[in-house]
């Protein structure tokens, strides 16, 4: 046994999919050359982080058993592809960590194939052409329970068959007017079976073979064949196709392919507060409940990244959740907590006051300014120091300051001192109100022996608090962004209702007029920094600038909703 295949069956993940792929190297089915998986996604919309788990899956076990994995866009259905969605896919697995092998494939690559494959059934007379409509060939195939009905087309003769299918081809007919069907078995208890459609016709131009093709394979037709072609050792789906893979069996039995993949199936990722369904997707987007499918609330591959997400996290994520065959919902506290968990060791720190109140130290000096020491990140020493200037005004949280101070309430208020983060003791003499009794200002006096937080005298205060220098502040706007959806499983809906009916209608707000350090606004967009006391932030990946800085919330320091919901369930 090679090192690789001892290192493989020793230190990578396990779950029944590698065990499988382990006990093929063992047997000496394969080798670790021979191992070829795929990720075939359709051109027709932006991955999700549903996708992300079939990606880690699919390339991590090429990679972790030293084969190889394809990249093939399922470009069959021409009217719903779009090029945006080719580039997209590709740099969403590249952002993600994963290299596929040699050039993007498609399955329009195959189209040849497929049709020289339906001619081989129809000599066999395990194909035919039916004149029956969509609606008719969906009203004859029967239920669950009972079987379905043969179409009036059923018994063609071969000749016959061969010479329509050309002509479908060749485009003499109309959409819609007949289809190429398997002939299997109208009364199988697996509905698949029941002559399940091969082709139909389409007039419509393909992103890549033009107007080449007047007919167009359906999904269970070409699935099969497509890995088959590659030379896909291990097929990994989602459960729904467990049902279909007698079928694709089926197909390549009487094909001349001299290896068949082994189709093996998983279940797909489902999260709380959110929706996985790409029609819905669409809907939130068309609609105009979200900016577009990289708007952060969104649980696509560019969402997640411009919330702030790290490849990282999302794969440390699917690793997590782990390879089942059994459907759950899986909570995305968790999905949450990963990446918390990373940037709490990660990421830098810095002082942001979201909504501001200023302050003036009236017994420091008006125009002096001083330097304080600031630690970057005190979970990685080697992150080293700032500098952050201090000087007579500064901005404090509007909700650090209290006139009238609730029970245990240890921040500042009139007459009691507040720690100032990396700075100074400061007191509150003086509240200053406008004509509506609104607190505009806070006039406080510092105590000049407390540089760096301690006192000489050895007196405590309970209360820490962030700050920003006014003179040195920039001006940035943050979104504060929430879960999109109020309720756990949005689509759970009593009948009548609409899913976006449990939008949650808080899920963003925009702060105009946030007090940042000067050194947040130099950042490069898609930085990652925790304001501290306030959560993990990042500078959005297309709006931020130094001119007109812009952050998005990531997450917070903890996770307030399982407050809300532990809160909810002791009432």
């Amino acid at each position: 046994m090679s090192e690789l295949e001892e290192k493989s069956m020793t230190s990578a993940p396990t779950d029944f999919i590698r065990d499988i792929v382990r006990e093929d190297l063992a047997s000496g089915k394969y080798t670790p050359d021979d191992i070829r998986t795929r990720f075939p996604p359709e051109p027709n919309g932006y991955l999700h982080i549903g996708h992300a788990k079939a990606i880690c899956l699919d390339f991590g076990i090429a990679k972790e058993f030293g084969g190889k994995c394809n990249l093939r866009m399922d470009d069959t259905n021409p009217g719903k592809e779009d090029r945006e969605y080719y580039d997209s896919i590709q740099e969403d697995i590249a952002w993600l960590g994963y290299e596929w092998d040699g050039e993007v494939k498609f399955a329009s690559d195959y189209f040849p194939k497929m049709y020289e494959f339906a001619i081989i059934l129809i000599k066999k007379g395990l194909a035919y052409v039916d004149d029956q409509s969509a609606e008719e060939i969906r009203a004859t195939r029967g239920t669950p329970f009972e079987p379905g009905k043969e179409s009036p087309w059923r018994n063609r003769s071969v000749e016959e068959n061969l010479d329509l299918f050309e002509r479908m081809k060749n485009g003499e007919f109309p959409n819609g007017s007949k289809t190429l069907r398997a002939k299997i078995d109208m009364a199988n208890p697996n509905i698949n079976f029941r002559d399940p459609v091969m082709y139909r016709i389409l007039h419509e131009a393909h992103q890549r073979t033009g107007n080449q093709w007047c007919i167009y394979p359906m999904y269970d037709w070409a699935h099969g064949l497509e890995d088959s072609l590659e030379g896909v050792t291990h097929s990994l789906c989602t459960l729904e196709f467990e049902i279909h893979r007698p079928l694709y069996n089926w197909f390549l039995e009487p094909l001349p392919i001299p290896r068949k993949p082994r189709q093996i199936e998983f279940s797909r990722l489902n999260l709380t507060y959110t929706v996985m369904s790409k029609r819905k997707l669409l809907r939130l987007v068309q609609e105009k409940f979200v900016s577009g499918w990289d708007d952060p609330r969104m649980p696509t591959v560019r969402g997640l990244r411009r919330r702030g997400y790290t490849p990282g996290s999302i794969r440390n994520f699917v690793a997590s959740v782990g390879i089942t065959k059994f459907n759950g919902v899986t909570d995305v506290g968790i999905l949450e907590n990963t990446l918390r968990e990373e940037l709490n060791h990660e990421a830098s720190r810095y002082m942001a006051v979201l909504h501001p109140l200023k302050v003036v130290i009236t017994n420091y000096p008006e125009g002096q300014i001083e330097w304080l020491d600031a630690v970057n990140n005190p979970e990685k020493p080697e992150a080293g120091t700032r500098q952050i200037p201090f000087g007579r005004e500064i901005y404090i949280e509007q909700d650090d300051f209290k006139e009238i101070p609730p029970p245990k309430y240890f921040r500042l208020t009139v007459g009691k001192e507040v720690r100032l983060r990396w700075g100074y003791f400061i007191k509150c003499d003086e509240v200053v109100k406008d004509d509506a009794g609104n607190i505009v200002e806070l006039r406080c006096t510092y105590d000049p022996e407390t540089r760096g937080g301690n006192a000489p005298d050895g007196r405590k205060v309970k209360g820490t608090i962030h700050w920003v220098e006014a003179s040195h502040a920039a001006t940035a706007t943050v979104r504060e962004y929430d879960r999109l959806f109020q309720v756990p499983e949005p689509d759970v809906v009593p009948e009548g209702h609409d899913f976006t009916e449990n939008l949650n209608p808080d899920s963003l707000r925009v702060l105009e007029d946030v007090k940042i350090e000067a050194g947040l606004a130099k950042l490069a967009p898609e930085s990652r920094v925790q304001f501290e006391r306030q959560g993990y932030f990042v500078a959005d990946r297309y709006d931020h600038s130094e001119a007109k800085p812009v952050f998005n919330k990531i997450v917070g320091l903890k996770d307030s909703w399982a407050k809300i919901v532990q809160k909810e369930a002791g009432k």
